[in-house]
Parts: C-alpha cells; sequence; structure tokens
C-alpha cells in the first residue's frame, strides 16, 4: 500500500498554514502519511502508537481541513484507506 513520498522539507505553505492550528495527535498522522504513503486506520495506529479513537478523530480534522483524502480498501470494503492530498 505505497504511493509516492512526499518530502516532508517540501510542504508547501498552504498544507503548513492548516497543520498550524491543529493538534500534534493531527500533525503525527499527516507526517505518517506523507513518509508511509496510503494507510489504513488500524495502519495509522500501529505506526504512531496511537489508540484507535486519536487516529479516527485527527483523521476526521485533516479531513475536515482538505489535507488528506479517503477511499475504500479494496481488500476489505469496511476499511478506508488514507492519503495526503494533493493540491492540483
Amino acid at each position: 500500500m505505497t504511493q509516492s513520498r512526499l518530502h516532508l522539507s517540501s510542504l508547501e505553505s498552504p498544507h503548513r498554514g492548516r497543520l498550524e492550528s491543529l493538534p500534534p495527535s493531527a500533525k503525527l498522522v499527516f507526517l505518517t502519511l506523507a513518509y508511509e504513503g496510503t494507510l489504513t486506520q488500524g495502519d495509522l495506529a500501529s505506526e504512531t502508537m496511537l489508540s484507535p479513537r486519536t487516529v479516527r478523530y485527527a483523521l476526521k480534522q485533516l479531513e475536515e481541513e482538505g489535507l488528506v483524502t479517503s477511499d475504500i480498501y479494496i481488500p476489505d470494503a469496511r476499511k478506508n484507506v488514507y492519503r495526503i492530498a494533493l493540491d492540483e
């Protein structure tokens, strides 16, 4: 489940501005997605060592800010996969 990785040093200022107001858990989830690529909520909980509830809340905030998008996880349609939303 990987996609091309985003270089953290190349984050554009719009991303930084939207990230600054978010809690540390949302920033950690965002940076984990930027480094690892596409992940499920369970994968994010494992990678970040945050509780599933905290990851779920962080993803909700990131999606509201337009920083993360989700799609159905094809192997298990009950799950979603999350990735960084790249501004086109």
